[in-house]
Formats: structure tokens, C-alpha cells, sequence
């Protein structure tokens, strides 16, 4: 046993060996541990977790269903919410509609809810208004929105239930969800409020939505008209390899960072290969294996620790997909129902396409919001129909 210790301090050694055992251990022992059950982490073992996950996430949106429906179904037998005849400093607006797969989940009801308690215990909420916005060709089909939900949160429908003259829906798919798109909008904005946020009936709200919209709005935009701000985008589009340069800044900055303070501590403590290498050379080793880490391990699990203030969560220039939620100016909103009115939708030009070919084309300018503040809980697209992975 002594001969081997001895052989193997030896072959340590050299300042290179010691840096590739630091580098085996955390890229191939330390982050394999702790990311395989992570899915948007390289080192996610799907067929040990995804089914795990995915069963568990769905078991966790039926039991919120149910309790949205009890929620409603108690607060009604209370009566109605008035209105206070106020301007609405925020009108919050939920696009909705029938889904014929998945509606099980009632997903409707789970963001209405989350959305009617956050605004409950939100003390500088007073004048924002909750409204669901039914753009289902047969409005009345539409139990949740329409039933116990609408005393406590009013719906407005694009159409009305039979009757000659009525406005037909678009038979372009894509084309109606952006002319219902425009219509909730328009709706909200009709309020006369400060702010419009519109969310898709699957994006459920993080319990810092409002105070961090307010940060964000109120405070860091005050100064500036943006036509919107992203509050989602797709975690595994989140990475730092995807062609945003902000997060490639970012990247490089967080391995410097990581970098300088491994060669301080090891140097400090050891005075070992940190000090025998070149101060450059050590760095750059160190400071390119925590950016090898970083994004092995998920961009999207390290924005996390932004949530522990709302001035911590990180803003940058918006990209193309997608709209599950967004908050708007009510100047940005004027400037986008006009914007998407000129343009036509159809199948893989969407309207998260046109708005984002409307920014461009207008020089305007919009950010995203990271972490995410609402989860994309969907099962089922109203479009496509195909089954997707809900958030975890």
C-alpha cells in the first residue's frame, strides 16, 4: 500500500496530471451525480428519470386541478367580486380556450386560481384587474371559464353562441390563435390600464410573478418603451451555447469568476500546480473548466438562484420563441396589435414569428425575463397536438 501511495503522488506530480484528475473528477464524478436526475443538464439519464418525472409532474397538475376547481367552486358560493370602477393599473388577461386533449388537467382553472391568489395577497395589487379571455368558437362549450371561475374572474368572448352574422373564426389555425391573440389584447388594453399582461391558459404563474413585474417594469423600464417583455422562454433552449451573445458575456464571465477564485483558494492553501504554472495558463485551465461545468450541469438550474430577490433576475434582449406570457406597455400593446395586424400566420411562421419579425423590422426593442416566471405546464398543443413535457 505505501509503494502505490508513493507511485501515485508521483505520477501526480506534474502540475498537467493534477489538473486532468481535477478536471475527470468534476466532469466525470462530481457532475454526473448530482445532474442525472436534472433534465435539462447534459448528464441527464432519461431512461432512469424521464417516466419517473414526467408521471410525477402530471399526478402534481391533476391534484392542482382539483384543488382550482374547489377553490372556485367555495370563493363563489361567497358571491361576486365587485369592481371598483378604477383605471386598472395592470389588466392581467388569460387567453383560453377548449382543448380536446388533456382537458383532464383543467388548465384553465390551475393558472385562474394561482393567478386570483397571488392578486389576493399582493398588497400593491389593489387596482390590477383579472379577467379570461374565451376565444373558443363555442363559448358556452367552455365550461371552465364559463362556469363557477367567471364570479370570481369575468370572461369575455370573442364570439357569441350562435345567432346569423357573427363573426366566423379564421380557417387558418395559425391564424386564428393570433387574431384571438389580438382580440384578448385589445381587450385588456380597452381597460385603460398602465400595463397589459397576457398569459396562455397553460402557464402557470411563479409566486414572485407580481413583485418581480413590478421590478421589472416599474423600476429597470421606467425610462424605456419596450413593445414587450418575455416572462418564458423553453428551459432547454435557456443553455449557454445558443446564439444569444449575452449569455456567451455571461458564460465567460461566470468562468472567470469560478477561474479566479479556484487559483486564489488553491494557491492560498496548497501553494501547489496553480503556483507552478503560469498564472495565465492555470487560470484559463480553471476558469474553462467552470465553464464546462456550467453548462453540463444546466444554464437553467444556476439562474435559480436569482429567485432569492426580484432584483436579482436577469434581463436581456428578447428572441424568437415563445409567448406563453408576456407583459406590455400600453403603448408597446397598441404598437403590437398593429404590428400583427400586418402580417398573416401560418404554419411555421406563428405569431411569436411575426412579433419577433415585427421587432426587427421596426427597430423596436423587447428583453426576456430569466428564470422563468411562469412554467409551461401543457401537456397537449392546441395546434399541433402533439404531447409535449410538462415543466418540472
Amino acid at each position: 500500500m505505501t509503494g502505490l501511495m508513493f507511485l501515485l503522488r508521483r505520477a501526480l506530480r506534474p502540475p498537467w496530471m493534477q489538473l486532468l484528475l481535477l478536471y475527470v473528477l468534476v466532469l466525470a464524478v462530481l457532475l454526473p451525480l448530482i445532474g442525472q436526475g436534472k433534465r435539462h443538464s447534459y448528464y441527464f439519464r432519461a431512461s432512469a428519470h424521464l417516466a419517473g418525472q414526467t408521471e410525477q409532474a402530471l399526478a402534481d397538475s391533476l391534484e392542482r386541478a382539483e384543488e382550482a376547481e374547489s377553490y372556485f367552486r367555495e370563493a363563489a358560493d361567497g358571491g361576486e367580486e365587485g369592481e371598483d370602477g378604477e383605471k386598472p393599473h395592470m389588466a392581467v388577461v388569460i387567453v383560453t380556450t377548449v382543448r380536446s386533449q388533456g382537458a383532464e388537467y383543467r388548465y384553465y382553472l390551475q393558472v385562474a386560481a394561482a393567478l386570483h391568489r397571488l392578486l389576493r395577497r399582493c398588497p400593491w395589487c389593489r387596482h390590477y384587474r383579472l379577467m379570461g379571455c374565451n376565444v373558443h368558437p363555442r363559448p358556452a362549450e367552455h365550461w371552465q371559464a364559463e362556469g363557477a371561475a367567471s364570479r370570481l374572474v369575468p370572461v369575455v368572448r370573442r364570439f357569441a353562441d350562435g345567432g346569423a352574422g357573427q363573426p366566423q373564426p379564421e380557417s387558418e389555425p395559425f391564424e386564428k390563435e393570433k387574431a384571438d391573440y389580438l382580440f384578448c389584447l385589445s381587450r385588456g388594453l380597452a381597460l385603460q390600464p398602465r400595463y397589459v399582461l397576457v398569459l396562455e391558459d397553460d402557464a402557470l404563474p411563479s409566486p414572485d410573478l407580481f413583485p418581480v413585474l413590478r421590478d421589472v417594469l416599474e423600476r429597470r423600464l421606467a425610462a424605456r418603451d419596450p413593445l414587450y417583455v418575455k416572462l418564458y422562454h423553453p428551459e432547454r433552449l435557456q443553455g449557454f451555447l445558443h446564439p444569444e451573445p449575452a449569455r456567451i458575456v455571461e458564460w465567460a464571465g461566470l468562468g472567470a469568476l469560478g477561474g479566479g477564485l479556484l487559483f486564489y483558494l488553491h494557491r492560498r492553501l496548497t501553494g501547489g500546480w496553480a503556483s507552478s504554472l503560469s498564472s495565465p495558463r492555470a487560470f484559463c485551465a480553471l476558469a474553462a473548466l467552470c465553464m464546462l461545468a456550467a453548462e453540463g450541469y444546466g444554464r437553467v438550474y444556476l439562474l435559480e438562484a436569482r429567485r432569492a430577490s426580484p432584483q436579482l433576475y436577469a434581463m436581456s434582449p428578447a428572441s424568437h420563441c415563445c409567448t406563453p406570457a408576456m407583459a406590455f406597455t400600453a403603448r408597446g400593446a397598441a404598437r403590437a396589435l398593429r404590428y400583427l395586424r400586418a402580417r398573416r400566420c401560418r404554419p411555421g411562421f406563428a405569431k411569436d414569428s411575426a412579433l419577433y419579425e415585427a421587432l426587427r423590422d421596426e427597430g423596436d426593442t423587447a428583453y426576456v425575463v430569466e428564470p422563468n416566471l411562469v412554467s409551461h405546464i401543457g401537456l397537449y398543443s392546441t395546434l399541433r397536438g402533439v404531447i409535449g413535457q410538462p415543466s418540472l
